[in-house]
């Protein structure tokens, strides 16, 4: 339920609506206003990758994943609903809003994320992963149909984009909020508290971190899966925060296209997550997302390959099927080779590594594009060296030597 409620965030704020308002509204399309958009990205993932390791590793000490991951959906929450408050001119304060609520959303990703293993058994990881995953876009297409029937009702009426994105924003944030409450009602924290005084609580989560980074070969395969996470994912994030660009630059695309594009996406990301969790457990973690990557090499030929609507729209379906797969994949198997005493703070590592994805990959889209002179069909056809790079990393990945190693084992 909780992939359900935080999905209609990304949906709504990052991919579909307010990324478009922020450009063309409130920096009234200024030469400088996408730039201004992916440095607020920027911002809120630096901070990230600054602070997610040691937010897992106090959780960890403190057995604290659920009290932190109500404080992080109560910051996301508020600080999307404020969203409604900016208007044109209002640049400042829409960027400082939208780099705390992907700040607090990013934080509250790797949280929810460390009580997997609490909640499947090693050989189900990768479908409990899936079952989350697969809802997580369900919970995305919710959130943007509810807008979107906004929208349109509005529209109707003859009302203009600042009088009705202010109005997807408090549904974003009323659905998030509503969504989440069972995984407060429900939820049970089963770690058990290191028993430190509060007063060297920091003290002992960045001790904690320390030692984990001094004995990285200890757990080397999770060392060697975090590489290739970052590689893998920055072509992800790249197609995630850049498709719907692309289909307008590139495939010449209309805005209602785009969004019927975004519900095709996400339906088809469900099914791959909900279907692929069942394929981990069967063939392993490791050939799982390989298979994904292979997936996503195909994805990327057939879009730069696509001159007309129909052979995009199979890159389209292709990329919902490996988009959903491959990142309920990732999750289970970081959870696969964490240490139990470990898990918040190992997610914090994941954490990290997403986040520096997401700043890579995109920023590699835009330069390309910039130093090519707006050449689209170039910039994805690169993207596709970062699932090829991770791919070469992922087959030195040993799962069950990993695993022998956070358990304290040697094999």
């Amino acid at each position: 339920m909780y992939d359900f409620a935080n999905s209609g965030y990304t949906t709504v704020v990052i991919t579909a609506v307010f990324n478009a308002y922020f450009v063309a509204e409130i920096a009234g399309n200024a030469p400088w206003a996408t730039f201004a958009w992916t440095s607020a990205l920027a911002v809120s993932n630096l901070l990230i990758m600054a602070s997610a390791p040691v937010l897992g590793a106090y959780a960890d000490a403190r057995a604290a994943k659920k009290s932190l991951l109500a404080l992080t959906t109560f910051g996301c929450v508020l600080f999307t609903a404020a969203l409604a408050l900016t208007g044109r001119g209002d640049v400042a304060l829409a960027f400082v809003l939208v780099a705390l609520s992907s700040y607090f959303f990013g934080c509250g990703e790797s949280l929810i994320a460390a009580f997997l293993p609490e909640l499947g058994r090693e050989h189900a990881l990768g479908r409990v992963s899936g079952w989350g995953w697969s809802l997580g876009y369900i919970g995305g297409l919710v959130s943007l149909g509810a807008s979107l029937a906004y929208v349109s009702a509005a529209q109707a009426r003859g009302a203009t984009a600042p009088e009705f994105v202010p109005g997807t924003m408090l549904i974003t944030a009323a659905l998030f909020a509503l969504a989440s409450a069972p995984t407060f009602l429900f939820l049970r924290e089963r770690a058990m508290p290191a028993g430190r005084a509060p007063g060297a609580i920091v003290a002992t989560a960045v001790s904690r971190l320390r030692e984990t980074l001094r004995h990285a070969r200890r757990y080397a395969d999770f060392n060697r899966f975090l590489a290739c996470l970052v590689f893998y994912q920055a072509g992800i994030q790249a197609v995630v925060a850049l498709a719907a660009i692309y289909a307008q630059q590139a495939m010449g695309f209309t805005t209602r296209d785009t969004l019927v594009l975004v519900l095709v996406v996400n339906v088809t990301a469900a099914l791959g997550a909900f279907l692929f969790g069942y394929v981990q457990d069967r063939i392993g973690h490791v050939a799982t997302i390989v298979v994904t990557l292979v997936g996503w090499l195909l994805t990327v030929a057939i879009a730069w390959a696509a001159e007309e609507p129909p052979l995009f729209w199979v890159a389209a379906h292709l990329a919902g099927l490996c988009l959903g797969s491959s990142q309920s994949a990732g999750r289970a198997l970081v959870g696969y080779l964490s240490p139990p005493e470990r898990v918040a703070e190992f997610f914090g590592l994941w954490g990290l590594a997403v986040k520096l994805s997401s700043i890579l990959g995109p920023v590699t889209y835009g330069a390309v594009t910039w130093i090519s002179g707006g050449d689209h069909r170039l910039a994805i056809l690169i993207t596709g060296v970062y699932f090829a790079v991770g791919m070469a990393i992922v087959a030195a990945v040993d799962p069950e030597r990993g695993r022998c190693a956070a358990l304290g084992g040697e094999k």
